[in-house]
């Protein structure tokens, strides 16, 4: 089993920064990628960043390209992701999520946080 504490939410301005963490803990052994999900209000939950933990690869969504930015520390089981430039439509509820890389700009999961909710007001 692992363990995913997600922090760092909370009510920003448009175009502010915020940066979540996320620690994993438990059997983490196994768990060759992390990253966020994010969940709006009435919508799906949709990837948003990952990051290989075997080459350090990163991977993202067009929707935040060039303004978000993950990263960690697979000694420590935390990742982190810097939100800069934020905007209203970027307000959702945050999940850490940790499992194995995909092909494609996604990864599949094992393990979700609770999550952390980001308010973006306008």
């Amino acid at each position: 089993q692992v363990q995913l504490v997600e922090s760092g939410g909370g009510l920003v301005q448009t175009g502010g920064s915020l940066r979540l963490s996320c620690q994993a803990s438990g059997n983490t052994l196994s768990n060759s990628a992390m990253g966020w999900f994010r969940q709006a209000p009435g919508e799906s939950r949709y990837f948003v960043a990952a990051i290989d933990w075997r080459d350090g690869n990163t991977y993202y969504a067009e929707a935040v390209k060039g303004r978000f930015t993950i990263s960690g520390d697979k000694a420590k089981n935390t990742v982190y992701l810097q939100m800069n430039s934020l905007k209203p439509e970027d307000t959702a509820v945050y999940y850490c999520a940790a499992g194995a890389p995909s092909t494609l700009a996604t990864m599949y999961v094992d393990y979700w946080g609770k999550g952390t909710l980001l308010n973006v007001s306008s």
